[in-house]
């Protein structure tokens, strides 16, 4: 197996290299990442190569797809806020930026595995989200990824490429990104309590996510490039889990053994109500996995933020932007 990860020095980017190291099948990995939201820092001691491009270039990915069996592409520009500051600039990376993607792809049919998004869902009220629900996206973002796996099954319509479009569920862990204006809930919430401040609600902390640990993730995205599983339809990437953020911020101060204040914000465009998935399609095809639990992933997540810590103050610089 030849793998190309695009984003690859990104959070799950960088977590999933290290994850297909470990796997004999794997002979080589490349990366291609913008470094807009990902680091290098993130691929460090870990043997890939890198090229520092974007998915925008055409010219660049007909060159890095020619040798590769498997393409997993995690190249995006994250964020609903972020989206509807620069709805372009998020089409541009997501929908486009797929496109051309797979358009690289078409010639030599390598087996493309790709990252949506729970955020086409919208506010449906279904209380489990399963993939025959219709979409109706709340924000920029959503559409963009909509288009990216709705471009990735026509590819497989039309020109027989194999695919697996997977719909993330508000993935978190190591590596993820922290201070900064559009940081996902856990991080902001595990960054806020480690230096004292009050963690950010916004709304009335009731809103609830399936909250998925990116070793979870990867475990999956890696089992499926080595088994070259496909599928006719998106797949949700998460198990079912309903955690509030007042819940989510109980669990939190139960890991660091004290209270964490809140500081109730107002609610923020975009923002969906409820988030859980349905895992039934999720685990036909991958019987075996198993979640991490939130207690032992907030575990992992807080030891490598306090790491990440101690080294940036030893070093005089400020947290990483992995994304």
């Amino acid at each position: 197996m030849r793998i190309l990860v695009t984003g690859g020095a990104g959070f799950i980017g960088a977590n999933l290299c290290r994850t297909l190291t470990t796997r004999p099948e794997v002979e080589s990995i490349t990366v291609l990442d913008d470094l807009s939201t990902g680091d290098l820092a993130n691929l460090a001691d870990v043997g890939v190569d890198v090229v520092t491009g974007s998915i925008l270039d055409r010219e660049l990915l007909a060159e890095l797809t020619a040798g590769v069996t498997h393409v997993i592409h995690l190249a995006a520009r994250p964020s609903v806020p972020r989206s509807l500051i620069d709805p372009i600039a998020s089409h541009a990376a997501n929908a486009t930026g797929t496109l051309h993607v797979l358009e690289a792809c078409r010639g030599t049919k390598p087996h493309v595995i790709l990252a949506s998004s729970s955020s086409v869902y919208g506010n449906c009220q279904e209380p489990y989200k399963h993939e025959d629900l219709p979409t109706r996206p709340l924000s920029p973002y959503g559409v963009s990824k909509l288009a990216t796996e709705t471009y990735a099954l026509a590819y497989a319509e039309s020109f027989g490429l194999p695919v697996l479009p997977f719909r993330f569920f508000n993935v978190y862990g190591p590596m993820q990104a922290a201070d900064h204006a559009y940081a996902a809930v856990i991080p902001a919430f595990v960054s806020a309590a480690l230096h004292g401040r009050p963690v950010p609600i916004y709304g009335d902390g009731n809103q609830a996510r399936d909250f998925t640990y990116v070793g979870s993730v990867v475990s999956v995205l890696a089992e499926a490039a080595v088994r070259r599983v496909t599928s006719g339809k998106p797949v949700n990437l998460a198990f079912g889990t309903r955690v509030s953020l007042l819940h989510l911020k109980d669990t939190l101060e139960t890991v660091l053994d004290r209270p964490i204040e809140t500081n109730f914000l107002p609610p923020r465009a975009g923002d969906i109500r409820e988030s859980q998935a349905s895992s039934r399609l999720l685990l036909e095809l991958f019987p075996g996995v198993r979640p991490v639990p939130l207690d032992e992933g907030l575990r992992l997540t807080v030891a490598w933020l306090e790491k990440a810590m101690k080294t940036n103050l030893q070093n005089g610089s400020g947290p990483g932007e992995g994304a």
